[in-house]
């Protein structure tokens, strides 16, 4: 009877995918060496059509052979922006105008290492490390469980009003209070440190939370508790640590992954999540969380997603959606294309 009601399930989130008209990408990346998670976008800001699609690849358990790759517009790999020789590198988030220090700001790549309990900080064109060679997370976590301790969710939140830049991490496994910490990033004479400044974050224990993202404009973070639903939070430390929402969750298949937010002008866009188990992504309003309509984008599997508005030359005019596909590469969507 079991193994009749997992067939009858996949048979469901094939027909589902199928009803859907498929949304064919502009670009389909290189292949990485050995398994996709989660994409980040860094803009160009001085020429739009040279920005950078970053890619994780997880690599084996315990093997250094991970990495963070780089892609242009084309999908194809830059190795000189590419970083490699890591362990288990999960997810990856961009952050604009980090202060170093009085006369020097910089862009930043952050992303979690978990098969060193850490995560990394580089600056972005240039990659260069600005972190000592990573900062330790989770160092005070409860048990004996090693997966209290491994990072894999992250995401940037850079406040409006002060310009302090945060970090939100999640982890393999965690309690069901305070499963995330936040940590500020401050400008050093050596880079960066990483200082935590709260704990929060409910978990219901069914699965794992691996996907985060942060609305800077209205100041809310949002994870997905997978199998349970789409969390929302304040993103300022000071505003407190209570729940404002659990949404979503009778959308899903099985696992909600990646969260892309399409922020547009006056709280108005979406919320773009990977409904993993049926191949498909639901959107959600912006202001009000209330579910809009499934897409196929022809993807299998995603975990992470990332969405810009900014137009990003010919190919990109309307901005760009990046989703990962799990045949090692991501797919590039024209926004348009996505009925936003």
């Amino acid at each position: 009877m079991k193994k009749l009601a997992v067939l009858g399930s996949i048979l469901m989130m094939v027909a589902c995918k199928e009803q859907l008209p498929e949304i064919k990408p502009v670009v389909i990346t290189e292949k990485t060496p050995n398994d996709t998670d989660d994409p980040a976008i860094w803009i160009n800001r001085k020429n739009p059509e040279q920005s950078i699609v970053f890619g994780t690849d997880k690599g084996q358990q315990d093997q250094p052979d991970s990495g963070v790759y780089a892609f242009d517009l084309d999908g194809k790999i830059l190795p000189e922006q590419s970083i490699t020789g890591l362990i288990r590198c999960n997810n990856a988030d961009v952050e604009y105008d980090l202060k170093i220090n009085d006369s020097t700001y910089t862009d930043i790549l952050a992303f979690t290492e978990r098969g060193r309990n850490q995560i990394r900080v580089f600056s972005v064109p240039d990659m260069k490390p600005l972190d000592g060679g990573g900062f330790q997370v989770f160092e005070d976590a409860e048990g004996t469980n090693p997966e209290f301790k491994q990072p894999m969710g992250i995401s940037m939140y850079k406040n409006p009003q002060t310009g302090k830049v945060y970090v939100i991490v999640g982890r393999k496994s965690g309690p069901p209070e305070n499963y995330l910490y936040q940590y500020e990033l401050v400008g050093s004479t050596s880079g960066v440190e990483a200082r935590l400044v709260r704990k929060f974050g409910k978990f219901s224990g069914k699965k794992e939370i691996e996907a985060i993202a942060v609305d800077d404009a209205l100041g809310y973070i949002y994870y997905g508790d997978e199998q349970e639903g789409i969390r929302k939070y304040y993103a300022d430390p000071e505003k407190g640590n209570e729940e404002l929402a659990l949404f979503g969750g009778e959308h899903f298949t099985d696992d909600n992954e990646g969260i892309a937010i399409a922020a547009y002008p006056g709280g108005e866009g979406y919320l773009i999540v990977s409904n993993q188990g049926a191949h498909t992504f639901n959107l959600f309003r912006r202001d009000d969380n209330t579910f809009v309509k499934a897409l196929n984008l022809g993807t299998t599997s995603t975990d992470g997603c990332e969405i810009t508005l900014e137009p990003l030359g010919p190919r990109f005019p309307n901005g760009l959606f990046v989703s990962m596909n799990d045949a090692r590469d991501f797919f590039y969507h024209d926004v348009n294309a996505l009925g936003l």
